[in-house]
C-alpha cells in the first residue's frame, strides 16, 4: 500500500508539496473559522498560502484522567491525544493518521483578530482572572462554563493537516462494524453475540481484500491509546476496496492510564486475524531495545509542546501491547498460526521470510 497523500498545499505551491508538522507549527494564519458539526469546538485555520489545518484547543491538563463515571461519548477531546496518536501511528508503521503537531496560539492576534466568523468572535470575553477566553458554538461544551481560556491569551492546541479537497479526492465514510451503542443502557450486537465476527466476514467489504485486517490494525491502534470512540472510519473512494483506512479523530484516546479497556480488543479476540507485518512490528516493540514507550517518548520530544504524554500513559502502552500479543498468542494456540496470521509480506510470489516461532 502506498502512503496517503496528506496535502495542505496552497495555490502558490506545486501539487506535490505539503506542509509537514515542523512547517505548519509556525506558519501565520490568514483566517480562522469554526468547523461545523461535531460535539466539541474545532477551528479551521487557513494559512497565508491558503492551505488549511484543523485546530483542537487544549481542554485538559496532561495529568487529568477521564473520571471513572464518564461515558466514552461524554469525554473531552484532548489535543495531546491527537498529537500522540500521529506519533503512535508512525511507530506502528500504519501511517494512516494525517500529520499533527502541537502549537501555542495567541488567541487575540491569531484567532480573534483574524476571524471573519461573527458567531465565534462574539463568544470572546475576559475572565475574572483577566485571561482571554472564548467558547464558540457546538453540540456540547460550548458555553461560558466550558470556555477555553488562555494564560493570559496563549493557548495550546493540536494542528492536523487537512486531507485533499473532496473535489480532488472523494472519500467514503464507513460505519465501524464494532461501533458502540452510544446509549447509557443498550448494548451493541457485538457485545452480546460471541460469533459476531462470522457475520461481519460474510458482509462486503469485509468478505474480500484486506479490509477486515485493516480493522484489526485499527483495533490494536485504539486499544493502545484507550480510544473507545471509533464509530466511523474513512477511505478514499477512488480505490474501492483496494485501499487503506484513514484514522481520523483520535482526541478521545489517552484518557485513562490506570485502566485498560479490554472491550476495545473484542474485534481481535472474536476474529483472530492479524497481518503478519503488524504481528512482527508488535513483537519488535515488545523487545527491551525497541520498547514502545521509549520510542514514543523519543518521538514526542520533537513536538513543539513536549512533553505530550505523562509517564503513566507511556507505561500503559507497554502494558497494553503485551495484552494484545497475549490475545494473538491465544488465537494462534486455538486456531493455528497460518489461520490467524495473514502473510502480507509476499513479493512477486516469494515469501520475504519464514514464519516466526510461537
Amino acid at each position: 500500500e502506498q502512503g496517503p497523500p496528506w496535502s495542505v498545499c496552497g495555490p502558490s505551491e506545486g501539487p506535490g508539496s505539503s506542509y509537514f508538522p515542523d512547517k505548519f507549527s509556525v506558519t501565520l494564519f490568514l483566517s480562522v473559522a469554526m468547523k461545523s458539526g461535531g460535539t466539541q469546538l474545532k477551528l479551521i485555520m487557513t494559512f497565508q498560502n491558503y492551505g488549511q489545518a484543523l485546530f483542537k484547543p487544549m481542554k485538559q491538563t496532561r495529568e487529568q484522567e477521564t473520571p471513572p463515571d464518564f461515558f466514552y461519548f461524554s469525554d473531552f477531546e484532548r489535543h495531546n491525544a491527537e498529537i500522540a496518536a500521529y506519533h503512535l501511528d508512525r511507530i506502528l508503521d500504519f501511517r494512516r493518521v494525517p500529520p499533527v503537531t502541537g502549537r501555542l496560539v495567541n488567541m487575540t492576534k491569531e484567532i480573534r483578530d483574524v476571524t471573519r466568523d461573527k458567531k465565534l468572535w462574539r463568544t470572546f470575553f475576559i475572565s475574572p482572572a483577566n485571561n482571554i477566553c472564548f467558547y464558540g458554538e457546538c453540540s456540547y461544551y460550548c458555553s461560558t462554563e466550558h470556555a477555553l481560556c488562555g494564560k493570559p491569551d496563549q493557548i495550546e492546541g493540536s494542528l492536523a493537516a487537512f486531507l485533499p479537497d473532496l473535489a480532488l479526492a472523494k472519500r467514503r465514510t464507513w460505519r465501524n462494524p464494532w461501533r458502540r451503542s452510544y446509549h447509557k443502557r443498550k448494548k451493541a450486537e457485538w457485545e452480546v453475540d460471541p460469533d459476531y465476527c462470522e457475520e461481519v466476514k460474510q458482509t462486503p467489504p469485509y468478505d474480500s481484500g484486506t479490509r477486515l485486517l485493516d480493522i484489526m490494525d485499527m483495533t490494536i491502534f485504539d486499544f493502545l491509546m484507550g480510544n473507545m470512540d471509533r464509530h466511523h472510519y474513512e477511505t478514499f473512494e477512488k480505490f474501492g476496496n483496494e485501499t487503506f483506512i484513514i484514522h481520523l479523530d483520535n482526541g478521545r484516546g489517552f484518557g485513562k492510564h490506570s485502566h485498560d479497556e479490554l472491550s476495545i480488543l473484542v474485534p481481535l479476540s472474536q476474529c483472530c486475524r492479524v497481518k503478519r507485518s503488524t504481528h512482527l512490528r508488535l513483537q519488535l516493540l515488545a523487545k527491551e531495545e525497541f520498547r514502545l514507550s521509549a520510542l514514543m517518548e523519543e518521538s514526542l520530544q520533537t513536538d513543539t509542546l513536549s512533553p505530550i504524554l505523562i509517564r503513566p500513559h507511556l507505561e500503559a502502552m507497554d502494558r497494553r501491547l503485551h495484552l494484545v500479543l497475549q490475545v494473538l498468542a491465544d488465537c494462534i494456540e486455538k486456531e493455528g498460526y497460518s489461520n490467524v496470521v495473514e502473510d502480507d509480506l509476499l513479493v512477486e510470489g516469494l515469501n520475504t521470510g519464514t514464519a516466526p516461532q510461537r
